[in-house]
């Protein structure tokens, strides 16, 4: 965890982590051309996103329904990684049991939400081919949704996001074309990117274009866990 700390993010509730370059670009085209040819029955296809589930679904939207591993060709490159970053040392599995494969076009994006309890409050994201900005917003009762916070994901990146900006914070993606006004004083992580990442958002006044469909692995430890498969077996 020391080593994380040095990219912790300031000005943010607890806690936040971005890690530039987290995966290579071998790696990362490694991870899309295998993403790409996944059978087309892996994808669940949603009104403005598609997605894959790796292991396989939630069942009844909480219970991982099996013990088997994240695939390999997935999980190789990343999660001894974040287990080396000590970020699951007091998880229930002590490693990701899960991770959720979204991909969206230019423009497309997600209505602001929570991932809930259904898992150990940690989740480890890791952003392929394209970059975007994630919105972070405080909780209204009156339904009210006010971005607090943005954090904008490069290529190869890692967003680690736990405690308080986990429990209390909602995230979600704009579904818009371009991002505006994205400047030091606007955008969380901004001292973390990549010289060439500010400097085409400073001569693009503040503006960066969605050009081309984004890939981002969400992984995650589900609490409850069941090997339906061995109890189907035994029937």
């Amino acid at each position: 965890m020391r080593y994380l700390e040095t990219y912790r993010l300031v000005g943010v509730p607890d806690r936040a982590y971005y890690i530039p370059d987290f995966i290579s670009e071998r790696e990362e085209r490694s991870l899309i051309e295998k993403i790409q040819s996944v059978p087309s029955a892996r994808w669940t296809v949603l009104s403005r996103r598609r997605l894959q589930s790796w292991p396989t679904q939630l069942l009844q939207g909480s219970i991982l329904p099996t013990t088997d591993a994240i695939p390999n060709w997935l999980a190789e490159s990343i999660i001894p990684r974040t287990i080396d970053l000590g970020i699951w040392s007091a998880s229930p599995h002590g490693r990701a049991n899960h991770c959720l494969i979204n991909e969206y076009e230019p423009g497309q994006g997600i209505m602001p939400h929570e991932d809930g309890d259904v898992y150990y409050p940690m989740v480890a994201t890791v952003s392929l081919n394209d970059g975007i900005i994630l919105d972070v917003y405080g909780k209204s009762d009156d339904g009210v949704r006010i971005v607090k916070y943005r954090i904008y994901q490069e290529p190869r990146s890692l967003l680690v996001t736990t405690d308080e900006m986990y429990t209390k914070y909602l995230h979600g993606i704009q579904e818009i074309l371009v991002d505006k006004e994205l400047s030091s004083d606007t955008v969380s992580n901004w001292h973390f990117l990549s010289k060439e990442t500010r400097e085409s958002i400073g001569m693009n006044g503040g503006l960066l274009k969605r050009r081309t469909k984004r890939i981002s692995l969400t992984f995650r430890d589900v609490k409850k866990v069941r090997n339906l498969s061995r109890f189907l077996q035994t029937k």
